[in-house]
């Protein structure tokens, strides 16, 4: 059953607080669809996500190489980030259906992908709010429903 809950994030470590909790309820499979304006946080979610569950140091923006793997204890995590992409197929091009099948995927501008997006994936709505950011999660309860 997919859920929705949503957080207010007055800073950015209130984000990677989130990205946190969403990592250490991750599964092999998971599919995050991150979406949000430029600068909005999901560059901020994403390393978070990276660096809670490995030992990564440096976990920079895929904007120009478009996806990064990082092994974790359990699966390997693959962050793409979508925002250069001319035509949704050259996903196919960067291994998404592997990484898909075989990892966790942390998609930044999914909308690029257009119809590929899994029905599955878990949503993430970042929005600038008050000063701050309004992070919407939409899952399966075990994502949505952590403290």
């Amino acid at each position: 059953m997919v859920i929705s809950k949503s957080w207010l994030c007055k800073t950015e470590q209130d984000t990677e607080a989130l990205g946190r909790k969403a990592a250490a309820a991750a599964v092999k499979g998971d599919c995050f669809a991150l979406y949000g304006t430029l600068g909005s946080g999901k560059s901020v979610f994403c390393r978070a996500f990276v660096r809670h569950l490995t030992d990564a140091r440096e976990v920079p923006s895929p904007t120009f190489t478009l996806v990064q793997s990082y092994p974790a204890k359990d699966f390997d995590i693959y962050h793409f980030d979508l925002y250069r992409l001319k035509s949704a197929e050259e996903i196919f091009e960067l291994g998404m259906e592997e990484a898909l099948y075989d990892g966790v995927c942390l998609i930044e501008w999914p909308e690029k992908m257009a119809g590929y997006l899994p029905e599955k994936a878990i949503k993430i709505e970042i929005r600038t709010e008050n000063n701050g950011r309004r992070i919407t999660i939409s899952g399966p309860e075990r994502l949505v429903n952590f403290e």
